[in-house]
């Protein structure tokens, strides 16, 4: 069985929903308040778990690795016991002088739909060489890696750094290997680097509007000229869907989304990630890239009906196989 390993960053949120978002020194009272595990790769993580356990067809087993606070320590704890039991968590790195995991604090503002994030995080940060002594155990056991690249860890370019070096790791000493990539937040240096590394790339609408495109079709076809490794590229457009871009054909794809009353946005970008690699991972061969966009887009759009990541697994059934 093929390791599918995640690397990103996790924190824990807290979630506060407000009527509108409060000038400064105003004092606002929240109508509502959520404390849950977060970060974007433990979010696909915990999704794609679900999607591999119910499915009669998944041949993947799944690693993840981050930073974390001390092994023992009550955060560390929290985020274990959030995670499905078959995930993977040994190949995370340890900082056992701390006890404090990355958190971040959110504010929804219902009257506009935003969310406002403030980041903590003060764990210090993989190295490649901690990343490339990982893989070296993992060897040729590991077929797909997925990194998250989008997050306040991009500190002054250092982790896209980091992340690179990494990718050329696995490109030289193991090159069997499909790598892909998540491209979000808009003005993280070193992503379009990423990028040109990758098998497959995720971008999201922000990242693309930022960059000055008008539709997932524009920004991929434009992307393409600066992905020569990449097969499939995809980007995400909120309520108008997502597209995809095969190579070297050009093939666009586009699947519109899964209509559902919203309740709850965060982490349905994570969710569609977790589709597309179970459709990658499980269903290379048998769904194209139509049925895999479609896919994606419903088990985002049912995490989008919902508070939190639980039950999605048990929405699809009826697609897994």
């Amino acid at each position: 069985m093929n390791h599918l390993v995640i690397v990103g960053a996790c924190y824990l949120d807290t979630i506060l929903a407000v009527d509108h978002y409060p000038a400064e020194d105003e004092k606002l009272r929240a109508s509502s308040l959520v404390r849950r595990r977060g970060g974007n790769c433990f979010n696909t993580a915990e999704v794609l778990q679900q999607l591999v356990d119910l499915s009669s067809r998944a041949a993947v087993s799944l690693v993840l690795s981050a930073v974390l606070p001390a092994s023992t320590s009550a955060g560390s704890q929290q985020i274990k016991s959030s995670l499905p039991e078959t995930v993977d968590l040994t190949h995370c790195f340890y900082r056992e002088e701390f006890n404090e995991p990355a958190s971040s604090y959110i504010i929804k503002s219902r009257s506009v739909d935003s969310r406002t994030i403030v980041n903590f995080n003060n764990l210090p940060e993989m190295t490649s060489s901690e990343f490339t002594a990982m893989a070296g155990k993992l060897g040729d056991k590991a077929g797909y890696y997925h990194f998250e690249a989008s997050t306040i860890l991009c500190n002054a370019g250092r982790i896209p750094g980091v992340i690179l070096e990494c990718m050329l790791h696995l490109r030289r000493y193991f090159p069997a290997v499909r790598i892909s990539v998540e491209v979000e937040k808009p003005g993280r240096v070193g992503l379009r680097e990423l990028a040109a590394q990758a098998d497959v790339v995720f971008y999201s609408k922000s990242w693309a509007q930022d960059s000055g495109y008008l539709t997932p079709e524009d920004c991929l076809r434009a992307q393409a000229i600066l992905t020569p490794k990449a097969s499939l590229l995809c980007c995400t457009w909120g309520n108008e869907g997502a597209g995809a871009l095969e190579l070297p054909s050009l093939t666009y794809t586009h699947s519109p989304a899964f209509v559902v009353n919203a309740v709850d946005a965060i982490g349905a970008g994570d969710t569609f990630i977790a589709g597309m690699l179970y459709g990658l991972t499980c269903h290379g061969e048998d769904w194209d890239t139509l049925h895999k966009l479609g896919f994606a887009n419903e088990l985002a759009g049912h995490k989008v009906a919902q508070e939190g990541f639980s039950g999605l697994g048990i929405a699809m059934q009826h697609a897994l196989n």
